[in-house]
């Protein structure tokens, strides 16, 4: 089975690191958490910028590190890409040399990402004779991406690479992200802080808190556990994992089907029925319902069992709920809580407005 094993104890005046990870070994995995929870220091350990003693590291039947056995390949020995915050590229060199400067760590032999998958994955093909001067931000970091796949990685680690960015080169640059996951057999380790690039591109997440694993687990099961703090506050939702069904031109409709029924969302691209999708649902979009409700603008009424409830904030609750299988959360406030007189067992109907579904 490919999986990723990392063992690693770090310690620094006033912090420690101290992970026991067991990943999948394809798919993005994404390490998150606050600002100096140890995200940076694991991927430094696994690039092995940071010498773990007594660590471990094993990639796809790989081992890399085992200080047991005295073993210990160092950063330019270990056949991985890594993506920094700031791209680093090299200024005195064109788009196309930075590109060309990856591929050049690896015999032709060993290959396994060529230069023209890496160029057109990225959609850098415009961008080749300019100099990194010339570049945004956007387009400044998947020129590093493209770099970093040229060495045909067999991980690639990715740390905060839209941290730099403004709202719209991030906008950018997510769907070349979701390129890489859904079109790359490289297993992807992403480091971030922000709730909506994880949810929108990792299938496993890590939750670390002051240096220690909190939660490990498919992204979906661990965003709607109700004893984590990714359930709750505004920014708290459901992914959902469905495949297009059509397009409703007309009325910029889209349909997509998943485990509990289907889903109309708004949608002004067409994409072609089979395309699987992921689906975002914030708990403050769904509201709650004990009949199916007649003459109602809500496109989207779906059968669902409530889970558990949760206070959220003072006069708020988090609930979490199978719709059919697929997981979601509503986020009430109190007094609905009590007026529908929800308990974990009970049968409601969760209601979404289309143009609240974020794809």
């Amino acid at each position: 089975m490919s999986r990723i094993l990392a063992r690693f104890n770090v310690s620094f005046p006033g912090f420690a690191l101290d992970l026991n990870l067991d990943l999948p070994g394809r798919g993005v995995s994404a390490l998150f958490g606050p600002s100096g929870c140890g995200k940076t220091t694991c991927l430094r350990a696994i690039a092995g910028l940071e010498h773990a003693r007594g660590g471990y590291l094993e990639v796809n039947d790989e081992v890399w590190q085992d200080d047991a056995q005295g073993r210990f390949w160092p950063t330019h020995q270990r056949p991985l890409g890594y993506v920094f915050q700031e791209s680093s590229l090299f200024e005195h060199l064109t788009v196309s040399g930075n590109v060309e400067y990856g591929m050049k760590r690896v015999p032709a032999p060993k290959r396994q990402v060529s230069l023209a998958q890496a160029v057109e994955l990225l959609g850098i093909a415009p961008l080749m004779d300019r100099r990194p001067a010339k570049l945004s931000g956007g387009e400044r970091q998947r020129i590093a991406i493209a770099r970093a796949l040229a060495t045909s990685p067999r991980l690639l680690l990715l740390d905060e690479p839209l941290a730099a960015l403004d709202a719209q080169r991030k906008a950018e640059i997510l769907p070349y992200l979701e390129r890489l996951h859904n079109e790359l057999d490289i297993p992807v380790l992403y480091v971030s802080h922000a709730l909506d690039e994880v949810a929108r591109l990792a299938d496993h997440l890590v939750l670390l808190q002051a240096g220690r694993v909190g939660a490990s687990g498919p992204i979906g099961e661990l965003l709607t556990r109700l004893d984590l703090p990714l359930a709750h506050g505004d920014a708290a939702g459901a992914v959902i994992e469905g495949t297009v069904q059509g397009h409703d031109a007309a009325y910029h409709l889209s349909r997509v089907d998943f485990a509990g029924g289907s889903l109309q969302l708004a949608s002004t691209v067409a994409r072609p029925p089979g395309q699987a999708v992921r689906l975002r649902v914030l708990a403050r979009d769904v509201s709650l319902a004990l009949e199916p409700p007649r003459g109602s603008s809500i496109l989207n009424i779906l059968p669902a069992t409530v889970l558990g409830l949760s206070e959220d904030s003072p006069g708020q609750t988090m609930v979490a709920l199978d719709a059919g299988g697929a997981r979601l959360l509503a986020r009430l406030t109190q007094r609905s809580v009590d007026a529908l007189a929800l308990a974990p067992g009970m049968r409601v109907y969760a209601q979404i407005k289309g143009v609240a579904i974020l794809d």
